[in-house]
């Protein structure tokens, strides 16, 4: 997550509002966002109720945390892009400015 800290405002550039969102609790990110450094953009809490959130996305594993998933989501509601992968792994941010400059193309 600090990579799109890193190329904030390239997401910028495409109107782009960019966010985190976890099964974690609040004080959780807070210490997490302090152990890094500090992150800008909005890290949301889908604590309550638990995994609420990524349910409804497909993301909640049965252990009780969600999937590493990046998604991008048009200013109508219509998610437009999804990628699930590993856990411990990180596509590069160019896929994502691949996927936005089309949606803007």
């Amino acid at each position: 997550m600090p990579s799109y800290e890193d190329d904030l405002s390239r997401f910028e550039e495409y109107n782009t509002q960019v966010l985190g969102i976890s099964v974690d609790s609040i004080p959780s990110h807070e210490a997490w966002q302090k152990s890094i450094g500090g992150i800008s953009y909005p890290l949301c809490s889908d604590f309550y109720p638990h995994g609420a959130v990524a349910e409804k996305f497909g993301v909640l594993r049965s252990e009780g945390f969600n999937e590493r998933a990046l998604f991008v989501i048009d200013k109508e509601g219509v998610v437009r892009f999804i990628d699930v992968h590993p856990i411990d792994k990180q596509p590069d941010n160019e896929v994502i400015f691949d996927v936005l400059r089309q949606l803007r193309d």
